[in-house]
């Protein structure tokens, strides 16, 4: 058996674990940027909706973006079984693990909107529907052979196919549920809902970070030249300074170098470097994450004052800067790097591959918010509502929808009383 065969496949089952790993990392940054009442719900309604995912993604998902069909979507592959492991590039089974980790982390952005305020069936539902008539469609005309990829967008490992999908799909959601209670004052004002631990999400950034590598150097599909250490350079220095261009930021509006914000720039970094990465130099990875980083902490600001509750800044950290990322190919993308589509408009391309890349953010992006809308609209009529009462949302999710305390040591038991003399 050829070792290079062996050595690719190996790797690209390494980058899935990195890859799964990451929602380790969501649960963490989800849970410590909210309240510790919903923690343990967080944390089970990530796990169990990466069970719905893999099912469906095997049953139907990766059909619709692989298999063979047309520009808009496939009709071959369901229930995929190819079992060969002989061949050139990948074995199909491996190449379906790495593929399912990324529609897993979609639907997890995606969730980002329904925090701290939707009933749980609706994450059962919602996890279904979106694995089939989202995800997949805008997967397939980008990487499946579809009428975006036939234009030659640019999106290496998913700042629109992940990020901005699951970003639009997390803003229809927050549009339907409505701000969390006591959010927003009667006058427009807002009140900081703060998170109940840091730590977590410093932990869970970190995480993410780490398995980022997964994510982007993954992409490369292989090991033969050693490319993905570029990928991985570059995904290492937008991640850096994302971070420092956010802490820059909201250091010198505020006067504090507050750790959230700082926290929320690193991931932009890695967003905004994810379509790019193996498509520019390092100096242009550090300017992406850079303004990557600045961007964030303006569009955090822009969604809250609009009355937009978004628990976790997906809005901001995985759509505002998921377009940017993507659209930064369109300046950046180096004539020797850009293996699909043209070079960016400041290596000589002119502007065909930023239109290109404008066209995708806004067909995708649209395709994305409005399927999510109807989708959460109709389960909102027919359901009676997506969102639990006022009483279960004061109470907290881990006990209205499990029964259960993420923290039960902070539940204090009914003491029982001694009967007779």
């Amino acid at each position: 058996m050829d070792a290079t065969f062996l050595m690719n496949n190996l790797w690209i089952i390494v980058c899935t674990i990195l890859v799964l790993l990451m929602q380790g990392g969501f649960i963490l940054l989800e849970a410590g940027s909210t309240r510790m009442k919903n923690a343990g719900h967080i944390a089970g309604k990530t796990v169990f909706t990466i069970g719905i995912v893999s099912v469906v993604f095997w049953a139907l998902g990766y059909g619709l973006i692989y298999g063979e069909g047309n520009g808009f979507i496939g009709f071959s592959n369901f229930f995929y079984g190819d079992a060969t492991t002989m061949g050139e590039g990948l074995a199909g089974s491996t190449e379906f693990l790495f593929q399912l980790a990324f529609a897993a982390i979609a639907m997890t952005i995606a969730f980002g909107g329904f925090a701290e305020r939707a009933k749980l069936v609706a994450y059962v539902i919602f996890a279904i529907l979106f694995s089939v008539l989202v995800y997949p469609v805008i997967a397939h005309w980008i990487w499946g052979g579809g009428w975006l990829g036939e234009h030659g967008k640019q999106d290496f490992a998913g700042s629109t196919v992940v990020h901005l999908t699951g970003a639009m799909a997390a803003l229809a959601a927050t549009i339907i549920l409505k701000p969390r209670i006591g959010k927003y004052n009667k006058d427009g004002s807002s009140n900081e809902i703060a998170g109940h631990n840091q730590v977590f999400t410093a932990l869970g950034v970190l995480l993410l970070w780490v398995g980022w590598f997964g994510f982007n150097a993954g992409s490369t599909f292989g090991v033969a030249d050693a490319f993905f250490g570029y990928v991985a350079l570059n995904t290492q220095l937008a991640a850096g300074a994302g971070a420092i261009g956010a802490m820059l930021m909201v250091w010198a509006v505020t006067g504090k170098a507050d750790v959230p914000t700082t926290l929320n720039g690193a991931l932009a970094g890695l967003v905004a470097i994810t379509a790019s990465c193996a498509f520019v130099e390092p100096w242009a990875a550090v300017l992406i994450g850079l303004i990557g980083g600045g961007i964030v902490f303006f569009s955090m600001r822009f969604f809250d004052k609009r009355r937009i509750d978004d628990p976790i800044f997906a809005l901001s950290v995985h759509g505002v800067v998921g377009v940017w990322g993507t659209l930064s190919n369109g300046l950046f993308a180096t004539p020797e790097l850009a293996s699909v589509g043209r070079p960016g408009l400041f290596y000589g391309g002119g502007f065909e591959q930023l239109w290109v890349q404008t066209l995708g953010v806004v067909s995708s992006g649209l395709y994305a918010f409005i399927v999510s809308f109807l989708i959460l609209k109709i389960m909102d009529k027919a359901m009676g509502g997506l969102r639990v009462s006022e009483e279960e949302e004061i109470m907290g999710l881990d006990l209205s929808e499990h029964g259960g305390y993420g923290y039960p040591e902070n539940l204090t038991p009914p003491q029982k009383t001694k009967s007779g003399a």
